[in-house]
């Protein structure tokens, strides 16, 4: 008889006792007060509005106490809301939580418009002569050149402060609306003979389950679930890239998409290359589909097989075997990185388990300091202990930055991939090496799966959210047209390595990064993709390799990602460099048609 094995929660109270406490409402009511005393600080000094202005010993001075004031209580104010955001992501129905939550965003107005204030105040500075005359400013020297150009792209400040206050009900509002409906789904669906009704995210599990049946009847029961609350989704997704679309008009930006390639800190040619070497590989994934639909016994891959295990581990995979795994082979490649994994799971920074409330997927938050905490839905397989893998791997990267100030450790999500992507790779070269062909097989699947997500899927979501602007410009779109949208994307990128009849309408409401940031999906790419290339530079020289790993990931909000990664001897505009990255991918997924072949 089994024993089910209760997975752990994370430990915020070693933050505050509660959300309740005296600690709490002590920190929180600090932090409020600090907001106000800096908004009353920049308004005494005249910042805030953009003119003509000589960097003189004044102007140094006030720039060092702004600075200092800014990015101490951005710290404390991080900290805050991980500790709140930690309770609404585990259970979406905390009523405190939620209202901790609301009354934060609420605040994060007032920093908003203080943000805005100093963009302005910046942008009317010869940032060149501050950097030489001010050490502080010379430490912050690229955020300063970043927000000079930024400045450019300021409304009038009564309109920047206006478009503050109203994202709290406009763009955030909605991506509340989007997570607190998406997090509450109950699902019917039939196990064993028994019909009950289960999370969404438990639904979603059901992909990675050997049975087809039960993927397709999931698959099927996920479908309906999406289909009873597309209306208010629909209305969110509408509103959001209006309002993008609108705000960037009037901030003189060309197109969303330029802004979010500046917010990312690459260029249109780092991203062109990129997206040509992806369409190109296309054709390799497809190959990977075909010879998993051979093995599956089926004509072409449905939607629901995308995720269908092949192959038979002989390792155990649960959540504390993948524990003491990840450990051991993290000590691999340095004590530093192992024994930091180490202290994540002893200090139970690692929310582990679905249940009804809890948000979908994973993710990592810094936290305070050098602590972050991580929020998985395992499954006990290979690809669960990948997926901790790569959040541990964000965690090692908030610690990397922990010495550096708030303003440094800004890392574009182009970038924030880098050490996740590269202690996934560490991992699967470690269990191919204990595997005999047959795990070889189930674990290859499982990189290849991601692989492909990554590429081909996020591919799709490009398309479909490049286009979804694009049309918005003119009026909303109809569920039907965003539905329809999602999938003409979907054939686009996959072709026949699916079934084109049998893919999935609602991608557009299960992924929650289009209701918050704009073209979430490229940067994921780009974090893969660059994290193979930096691996294969650990290959060819790991000595010069550790070196500057840690510098540069200490680095990440300090320099744009072309700067970054010359480092290493990287070009990112290069279409060579994007293409032999994915050769990493194509030399597995030859190994996966042998191997398939050959069972």
């Amino acid at each position: 008889m089994s024993v089910a094995v209760e997975l752990p929660t994370w430990d915020m109270s070693i933050v505050f006792p509660g959300l309740e406490s005296p600690e709490f409402e002590a920190e929180y009511s600090s932090v409020i007060s600090e907001i106000d005393r800096l908004a009353e600080y920049l308004e005494r000094h005249g910042i805030g509005r953009r003119q003509s202005i000589t960097v003189d010993d004044q102007v140094v001075r006030t720039f060092d106490e702004v600075i200092e004031k800014f990015n101490a209580l951005a710290d404390r104010l991080q900290t805050l809301v991980a500790y709140v955001g930690a309770f609404v992501s585990t259970d979406s129905r905390d009523a405190l939580a939620q209202a901790k939550r609301s009354e934060l965003q609420q605040q994060y107005v007032k920093v908003s418009q203080i943000s805005t204030r100093l963009t302005a105040w910046i942008g009317s500075l010869d940032v060149e002569a501050l950097i030489k005359r001010s050490r502080r400013a010379a430490d912050h020297a690229f955020m300063l050149r970043r927000t000079k150009m930024l400045s450019e792209h300021l409304m009038e400040p009564a309109l920047e402060d206006l478009a503050a206050e109203l994202e709290v009900v406009a763009g955030s509002g909605w991506s509340r609306l989007h997570n607190d409906i998406t997090s509450q789904i109950m699902v019917p669906f039939e196990q064993d003979g028994q019909p009950e009704e289960v999370p969404m995210t438990v639904i979603r599990n059901f992909a990675y389950n050997p049975d087809r049946d039960i993927r397709r009847r999931a698959h099927e029961a996920e479908l309906s679930a999406w289909k009873r609350v597309d209306v208010p989704l629909a209305a969110a997704i509408n509103s959001i890239k209006g309002e993008t679309n609108l705000l960037g008009k009037h901030r003189q930006w060309s197109s969303p998409l330029d802004m979010a390639v500046f917010g990312n800190n690459i260029d249109r040619e780092t991203l062109d290359a990129m997206m040509e070497a992806a369409r190109r590989s296309f054709p390799d994934f497809r190959r990977y589909l075909h010879a998993k639909a051979r093995v599956l016994g089926v004509g072409a891959c449905a939607w629901y097989d995308i995720f269908a295990p092949l192959g038979e581990s002989s390792s155990s995979w649960d959540f504390f075997a993948g524990r003491d795994f990840l450990v051991e082979q993290f000590r691999s490649y340095s004590e530093r990185l192992s024994g930091f994994v180490d202290r994540a799971f002893r200090e139970n920074w690692i929310d582990a388990g679905p249940r009804p409330g809890k948000v979908g997927g994973a993710f990592c938050m810094g936290l305070r300091a050098d602590e972050s905490r991580v929020l998985a839905n395992f499954v006990p397989s290979y690809d669960g202990v990948s997926t901790l893998a790569h959040e541990l791997g964000h965690a090692y990267h908030n610690f990397c930055k922990a010495n550096r100030t708030a303003l440094q450790k800004r890392t574009p999500m182009t970038l924030a991939e880098t050490a996740s992507i590269f202690c996934e790779t560490i991992i699967q070269g470690a269990a191919m090496r204990r595997a005999d062909e047959a795990e070889q097989i189930a674990i290859l699947e499982m990189s290849l799966q991601n692989a492909c997500q990554l590429v081909v899927d996020i591919s799709s979501r490009f398309l479909f959210e490049t286009r979804l602007f694009e049309r918005r410009e003119a009026r909303e779109l109809s569920i039907e047209e965003l539905c329809e949208l999602m999938l003409e994307a979907q054939r686009e990128t996959y072709g026949d390595g699916l079934d084109s009849a049998q893919l999935h309408p609602y991608m557009w409401a299960v992924k929650s990064h289009y209701y918050g940031a704009n073209y979430y999906n490229f940067p994921y790419m780009f974090g893969f993709l660059f994290g193979l290339g930096l691996y294969a530079q650990y290959e060819r020289d790991p000595e010069k390799f550790k070196a500057g790993y840690d510098d540069l990931l200490a680095d990440t909000g300090m320099a744009d990602a072309e700067t970054l990664a010359a480092r290493f001897d990287i070009d990112v505009h290069s279409l060579d460099f994007w293409s032999s990255s994915l050769d990493v991918t194509r030399r597995d997924i030859s190994r996966f048609e042998q191997l398939v072949g050959a069972a």
